[in-house]
Order: structure tokens, then sequence, then C-alpha cells
């Protein structure tokens, strides 16, 4: 396979679905996927993927029409994932944590008559879930669904602008946004990838640990199978568990956001584990403290690249932080591909160095969100000299001399005190340098004689200071217009199932307590 199959990875477009099959039937008996409790061999995916995809035509899936899938990471998951793709149809993958009103709209939103949903999942939500929907129960009804075996589903050859997958937005308050990437968006993004895999002669062995309705688990999930690898995609990420698999597996590329590698790194028995088959770690979807990379980097084998991009695209920044020990704090430099720019609040381009709106473009943009055409506007910025269209990246952030982008904050969590734009990261920066912090985080409160006023939240060690002593030893540091009113200890950071943090739970958090007071 080797030479042929990287040049065909080198395509300018190429069908998943034709390099899925073609694997199956060069690679036999080698696996090509695992769960908690199960193993798959390239052969038994690709038939079962083709007698998903079988049956889902048989039952009326039409070419671009979505196939909703709601549960845990396993097998039966991925199967259903690449067979509606393989069908013509459009993988949509719902988010768990998602409120039952919510599951409801994105699954009417995605325009889905299929619905392909675990045990655990529907024993939560009630039978009556899904009304009007074909429903099939994921780990005991799917393989008596699928077509009888043997058989394959019509042909289909993707053209570039088919839907490939919907990707919800973790939205907080109503129906999540349906991000649409096409087939030539997923080429792009992850044929280069598999094919440096190859070419490095990179035992391809990944482990999957973020859920299968992340974008983030994609970077671990689809390059491997278009390699002829194998992935082990994890129901729940469990530090333990993890490095078990990771030495049994010999597992050489993975994908963690930075609370997993925090967790990873505080783990008493991590020492224990051979990790030296891992050649390659990814990051992306949160803030990486470079504190937290530094260790990373002395205590874990293999290359670490930091990616910083959206699920809607835009701009694609690669730290390769093995090479670049200096440039820690950045999330390094735009890709081959990508544009950056950086603009004041009047989109107009601020001075170099100098902190602004990112907003970028790159060959990896979504499509535009699902039925919400002045939402996908409203996300855009378009050049005035050349109609470019560009994607607000929604930060705050600025470029060093070499072109290395330092992230300042988000947009949206810019605090204004008395006139005065404060960055929460440089009051965290500073929180996170105190012994006695493990994390911090920081956020604007109202206050009647300032407007706005920073308050802290942080994790602590084992006896550690009280708050008040860590925040006058913060505040001496800082200018006199970003000192924190008030800092508070809490038992762990809120965060999302991919490890954002949810400032909108803190600032619910300090209403609770009647902050600043």
């Amino acid at each position: 396979m080797g030479e042929k199959q990287i040049a065909t990875l080198a395509e300018p477009f190429g069908s998943f679905p034709h390099i899925i099959a073609d694997n199956a039937a060069a690679l036999g008996g080698q696996v090509a996927i695992r769960d908690d409790e199960a193993e798959l061999s390239w052969a038994d995916l690709g038939d079962r993927v083709e007698r998903i995809a079988a049956r889902l035509v048989e039952d009326g899936l039409e070419r671009g029409q979505s196939v909703a899938i709601l549960g845990h990471s396993s097998i039966p998951y991925a199967l259903v994932f690449l067979a509606a793709i393989r069908a013509g149809g459009v993988a949509a993958p719902l988010t768990t944590s998602a409120s039952p009103g919510q599951l409801a709209g994105m699954a009417r939103d995605s325009g889905a008559r299929h619905i392909f949903v675990d045990r655990a999942k529907l024993a939560e939500l009630g039978e009556d879930c899904f009304a009007g929907m074909t429903r099939i129960v994921l780990d005991e009804e799917l393989d008596g669904w699928m077509a009888a075996e043997g058989t394959m589903a019509p042909a289909y050859d993707p053209q570039p602008g088919d839907p490939f997958n919907i990707i919800y937005s973790s939205g907080t308050t109503g129906t999540p946004k349906g991000i649409v990437h096409s087939h030539l968006m997923r080429w792009r993004q992850f044929a280069s990838t598999a094919a440096s895999w190859l070419e490095s002669g990179l035992p391809v062995r990944t482990l999957a640990s973020t859920p299968l309705y992340s974008n983030t688990t994609m970077v671990a999930f689809l390059p491997p199978l278009l390699a002829g690898g194998t992935v082990r995609v994890m129901r729940k990420f469990d530090c333990l568990r993890w490095l078990e698999w990771a030495q049994q597996d010999r597992t050489s590329a993975t994908m963690l956001v930075p609370v997993q590698y925090r967790r990873l790194m505080q783990e008493p028995r991590f020492d224990e584990f051979d990790l030296s088959a891992l050649q390659l770690k990814y990051c992306t979807s949160a803030p990486f403290p470079a504190e937290l990379k530094r260790e990373v980097l002395d205590r874990m084998p293999g290359a670490l690249i930091e990616i910083y991009s959206m699920t809607e695209g835009g701009v694609v920044c690669l730290l390769e932080a093995h090479k670049f020990p200096d440039k820690l704090h950045t999330v390094g430099r735009p890709a081959p591909g990508s544009e950056l720019k950086v603009l004041d609040d009047e989109d107009i381009p601020v001075a170099p160095g100098e902190a602004g709106n990112l907003i970028g473009r790159s060959q990896t943009m979504m499509e535009g969100y699902k039925n919400q055409p002045d939402k996908t506007r409203e996300g855009y910025w378009t050049d005035p000299d050349t109609g470019e269209v560009w994607q607000r990246m929604g930060d705050i952030g600025r470029v060093d001399a070499e072109g290395f982008v330092e992230l300042v904050g988000r947009a949206k969590d810019m605090i204004i005190s008395g006139g005065f734009n404060i960055f929460p990261v440089d009051l965290e920066d500073e929180l996170v340098r105190e012994d006695d912090v493990v994390e911090a985080a920081v956020i604007g409160v109202p206050s009647e004689r300032w407007g706005e006023t920073p308050v802290g939240f942080v994790t602590v060690r084992d006896g550690a200071r009280d708050c008040e002593a860590i925040r006058a030893g913060v505040n001496a540091r800082l200018g006199k217009t970003q000192r924190l009113a008030q800092l508070h200890a809490i038992d762990e950071m809120p965060r999302s199932h991919i490890g954002k943090l949810l400032k909108t739970d803190l600032r619910a958090e300090a209403e609770r307590r009647g902050l600043p007071g």
C-alpha cells in the first residue's frame, strides 16, 4: 500500500469511503478499531460499514441527508459515523451533555430521519424521545438492523462540496449551531496528516480519548483510518485506563485537551507506564498553559504539537512545542495555507505587536451553520478592498516579531474597568505563578464604582495559604488598574466535555455569591 497510498493522499481531493474500502480489502485481519470492550478487523469494519450504509439507503436516506448519532464513543458509534458518509449522507453526532430540549432541537435542525442512540442515553432520555424518527439502539439493535452479510451499498462518489458532517457547537443556551464541513474541507484537513504519518514510517496506532461528537476527536479518528492504521476510542477519559491502553497498544499518536494533560501529569502512577512508542502528541480546544506544556515535554516522549483554530475554520496556527521551547506562551505560527490579521474594534489593522481581534482564513473553512445563514454571516469579516471572506476567531491576540501568535483572551471575556481594558489571561498567568495555585480563572463582575472589576477563582494545593494572602502577592505584581478585587478557592474548575473552561458557570457562581459585594 505504502507509496501508492501516499500518492493518493497527496491528491488535491479524494474519497474517504473509497480509501476505507480499499484499506479493508488490503488489510483484512489487521485491527482497525478498538473500544473499551472489543476490537474489529479491517475486513469486518469494511463489511459492516457497507451493510449499515446499504440499510440506510434502503430505508430512504437521500444524498446529503443527515444521520444523527447519540451516545458514548464505541465501535458501533464509529461504524455508523463512517456508514452515514459511505451512503452519501452526513454524519451528525449529537452532544451528549446537551439538555433534552437541545438534543431535540439538534435532531430537528440536522434534518435526520434516523437516530442511532446507545442504551444508556436512551434510558436517561426516556422511550418517548425523538418521536417520528427511526430509532436504532446502537449497542443492542445495530447488528440485527443492518443489511445481510456481504451486502454492498450503492455506489457513491463524493463531490468536493458534498457535506461530510455536522458538528454542533457547545452552546450554553438554546439549540447549538450546526457547523457543516464538506468532503473537500475534511480531505484538506486530514489526508496530508495521514500521508505525513506514512512517509515518516510512523506505526499508526492512535488513542482517541475525547468524544466522537467533538471536532477535536477527528484528529485522532479520521487520519489513522485514511492511513490504514488502528484507532482506539475511549468511552470516557480516565488517567489510569489511558495509560494502560497507551502502553498495551503501543500508541504512537494521540490527541488530548489541556485538562487531560494536566490530570496525567498529576497522576501518582504516571511514571510506572511505558509510553516509549508515543511519537506524536496533539493538543487543542482550550488554552494550554506554558508551564504545563513544559512539564509535558519533560515527562512524555515524542513531539508535542498545539493546534489553534476553530471548528468553523479560520486561521490554523501550529506550535511545534518541542522545537520552540522559548515560545510556549504562544500558539505558534499560521500553518501553510492559513492567513491571519489583527484588527481593532473598528476593523482597522493594528500596529505590529499590538493586541486586537484575530481574524483568519484557510483551506479548512466550514460551509456555514446549518439553517442559519444570518449567524454564518455574523461570524465573517469581508475585506472591503478584495471582497475576501475571513472568519472572526473570537479571540484577542498579538503577533510577535517572529510571527508567533500570543492569545490575550476571548473578546467576550475582556474586562473593562474604569475605562481600562483588562485581559483575564494576564491575571491568570500571575495567579498560577503562585506555588499554592493549581489552576486559575478570572472574570469581570459588575461594579458600581468601576463598571466591572476582576474577580478570580482558583483551585489550590493541599496546605495552601488562604486566598487573601495569595491575592495580596499577585496584586503586588499587577498594575493598579489590573488588581483583583476578590479571590475565591473552588474544588474544581467547571469545564465542557472537551475541557473548555466554562466562564459562564463562574459568572453564575459569582452572581450566586453576590460578588463583588
